[in-house]
This record gives C-alpha cells, structure tokens and sequence, in this order.
C-alpha cells in the first residue's frame, strides 16, 4: 500500500511506527522540497503564474467574520455557562482561527496589491484575538518558508526542551499520551511564545508593531468601555480554544509533522478547508506562497501529477487524534536541518 493510502485510513504506517517512540528530530541535509519542486511546476505548467497576486473576497471574509465576533461577544453576555461555552467553541474558536489563517494570507500580501493596507487588515483580523500579534507574526512566518526546518530559525519547529518534556522524561504509554493531551489542549501558548524565545531578534521594533499594539489596546478598551469586560472573556476564550483541541486546530499537527516516516509536509483537501483560507492545500502553499487562498485548490488541479501522489493528510481532527494516542507521533516528529550559509542576507 502506498503511503497516501495508509494516511488516508488513520493507522500507523511502518515507518513512523516500526521503531517505536522518537527521541530526536528527523534530521536532514537536503533541501527543503518546495523550491525545487517550484520550478517543475513552473517548468511544465507556466500558466499557474497567472494565479499568482492578492484575493479581493478576503477583506470581505475578514470584516465578516470580525463582524460576527464582535456580535457574539456582546450578545452571549448573560448566556448560562453551557450554553455559553458551547458558542465560545463552535462559533468562537472557529471564527478567530479563521481569522488566524487570515492574518497568514495577509502577512503574505495576498489581501491587497498595496502592503500598506494587507497590515491594516491585519490589525483589524487580529482585533478579536485580543493580543496584537499580526506585524511580528509575518517575520517568523517568513523564516519559516525560507529556511523551513532549519534549526534555530524556523520556530514552527518544536524545541528540544519541549521534547524532553513531553518524550525524553516518560515512561509509560499512558503518561505519554497525557503529556501529548496536555500540549495539544494548550499548544496556543507554544506557538505564541515559542518564536519570541527561539528568535527574539526577528521581533520588529518598528511603527508598525507600535501601530499594531495601539490599535488592538484601543479596540480591547473600546470593547469594555462600551459592553463591560465580560466580552473580553468571549474573545480570550475563544482565542485559547482556537488553538486547543479544536478541529480546525489540527492543521497545526497536519501540516508538518512526519506521520510517513519520511514526508515533511503535507496537504489536506477536505470540508475544513473552507473555514480556513484553504490552508489545508499546505504543499502547494509552499510551493507556492504568492497564490492566494482561493486558487491554491486551481494549482493541484493545473498540475494533479505533482500533488495526487504525495502523502495527504484526510483529516484534521483525526491527525489530533493520532498526534496524542500513536507512541511513535510526538514533538519530535519534525524534520530538521542545519542552517544553510547561501541563504543568509
């Protein structure tokens, strides 16, 4: 069976599980794939470059889904907790993870022609997560497309701290799996600190991050002036559960994480996607990171004999699933690389 095959079935492959729990990194000295397989693509198919620029809808989704939160925020107030917290996790953790993958297409300049106004729509994607974070998120963004997997640069990459925590310090099956539980439930908390501790010098101290802080602060006071600070729980609660054990969360674990044994990123086609800026199509993504949300699925079918055979991610709650119970899945599950010297400025 191909690998593709045994992903799309959910269980074990022999390569990520034949030898058990990781203990280290899957370490390359490769190339990352995408640059390469760029210029093939480009090669047999140079009309894909006519997908290239920005997608005028995703202001529109943008202004809507902020829209939607502010309205919920306000209108869930004196709601009894069940019912309250079943919003805040269908409806809001939903919406503001829609509105992380917002701010991704933004941080790429895929909203508008003018940069300019790709970080004013940012600011306002970013209002009801609560925390300013859209101007320094497109520097380890940007890193991490450049010198994807390269050790000590690319922060998407979980730290050997983290993986001694969760891997290297247990014993049994059960605690593993606890300890995979836990991070999952409060990975928001890794992937927003981890790029400031990895890489505190891609931090920009510029106007736009000075911008950034003053228009969120500005919109969060609003907010409480106007409505009480109880809607700054809705929003902070559904900020946390975005990245919790969410099912638009799992294109955390999806994207990157080896599951085959060999692969380092993969693409998910399913339903999700249309909650998400179609972040599932992650290879062609890559590949391509100038073509915007809505022509990335244009590219697989442009260029099928590139895509149809890689291994795919079929679910995004299911690879959650896998990431906590499979032994053989864990933080090091991640290829790494040693920073290349060609590529530095």
């Amino acid at each position: 069976r191909s690998p593709r095959r045994r992903m799309a079935r959910g269980g074990r492959s022999k390569e990520a599980s034949g030898e058990g729990r990781r203990t280290d990194f899957v370490y390359r000295d490769q190339a990352e794939p995408h640059a390469s397989r760029k210029v093939e693509i480009l090669k047999a198919h140079p009309e894909i470059k006519e997908l290239f620029g920005p997608e005028p809808l995703t202001k529109y989704c943008v202004a809507g889904t902020v829209a939607l939160q502010i309205f919920m925020a306000v209108w869930t107030q004196d709601w009894s907790w069940p019912w309250y917290l079943a919003a805040v996790y269908v409806v809001g953790a939903t919406a503001n993870h829609s509105l992380f993958l917002a701010i991704h297409e933004l941080s790429h300049f895929l909203g508008f022609k003018d940069h300019t106004l790709n970080k004013l729509c940012g600011m306002v994607a970013n209002w009801p997560i609560v925390f300013p974070y859209c101007i320094t998120f497109k520097e380890y963004h940007m890193a991490h497309h450049r010198y994807q997997g390269e050790d000590g640069i690319d922060t998407d990459i979980p730290t050997a701290i983290e993986g001694w925590l969760i891997t290297s310090t247990t014993g049994s099956y059960i605690e593993h799996t606890v300890k995979k539980a836990l991070f999952m439930f409060c990975q928001i908390f890794a992937y927003a600190l981890r790029p400031m501790i990895v890489k505190p010098d891609l931090v920009p101290v510029n106007k736009w991050l000075v911008i950034n802080w003053v228009v969120q602060f500005a919109f969060d006071a609003t907010m409480v002036y106007l409505c009480g600070f109880k809607v700054m729980w809705y929003f902070l609660l559904s900020t946390f559960f975005a990245g919790s054990i969410h099912p638009t969360a799992g294109h955390f674990i999806a994207e990157h994480y080896v599951m085959d044994g060999k692969t380092e990123t993969y693409s998910y086609y399913g339903p999700l996607n249309v909650l998400a800026y179609n972040v599932g199509y992650h290879n062609e993504h890559h590949d391509f990171p100038n073509i915007a949300w809505r022509n990335l699925p244009k590219v697989k079918e442009i260029a099928p004999e590139f895509y149809d055979d890689l291994p795919q991610c079929k679910s995004w709650p299911g690879v959650i699933l896998r990431y906590i119970f499979d032994d053989a899945v864990g933080p090091f599950s991640r290829v790494k690389r040693r920073p290349d010297p060609a590529k530095k400025d």
